[in-house]
């Protein structure tokens, strides 16, 4: 069967523009990609709803238009297309997030290389890794149609969940703390 999709036909003013950018940071959040200027594409699934409502209140306390319509690609090429866009916004974000799983790794390696084992450190390497672990919740949530990044991105997840793990153990080792009694419970991605 084919995909259906919600289209959100916007008219925002121009001024006040917190408007316009609360609904347009409210539709990025959501995963809806941009097709034309004020028209954005979500797959119509039961997860869109909230979004809906809250796309309203913005356009109604702008005092603006929205209009909400069921839609399916006229022919294969348009419905191919919406599929794509939908997929490659989902497949840039999930890159980005490897890069910066990427990025905690490095800097765990370079914690490792110079020798840095403290407490202070860990605590900030911590933060990073839940920062991580709340980006990949959000990117979840917006991947309605379960991109295959998501699975590579899980794995580069875990991979920085081990890394820290190690480095924690490395940490208490040289603080000589038993590890069994300081590695606090990291949780799941």
């Amino acid at each position: 069967m084919e995909r259906q999709w919600i289209l959100l036909v916007c008219r925002m003013p121009a001024e006040p523009a917190r408007h316009r950018m609360a609904l347009w940071r409210e539709l990025r959040r959501a995963g809806a990609v941009p097709i034309a200027q004020g028209v954005w594409a979500l797959p119509d699934l039961p997860a869109v709803a909230p979004l809906l409502a809250k796309a309203r209140q913005h356009t109604d306390a702008a005092g603006a238009d929205l209009t909400v319509l069921h839609a399916a690609g006229h022919d294969p090429d348009s419905a191919a297309r919406l599929d794509r866009l939908y997929q490659d916004a989902r497949a840039a974000e999930w890159v980005e997030f490897r890069a910066d799983c990427d990025k905690f790794l490095a800097e765990l390696d370079k914690e490792h290389r110079i020798g840095k084992f403290t407490l202070a450190e860990l605590d900030e390497e911590e933060q990073s890794l839940d920062r991580l672990r709340r980006w990949y919740r959000e990117l979840r949530a917006r991947d309605l149609l379960g991109s295959p990044a998501a699975v590579e991105a899980e794995q580069h997840l875990k991979g920085c969940t081990e890394r820290l793990d190690q480095y924690a153990e490395r940490v208490y080792a040289t603080l000589g703390m038993p590890a069994d009694q300081a590695v606090p419970d990291r949780g799941n991605s």
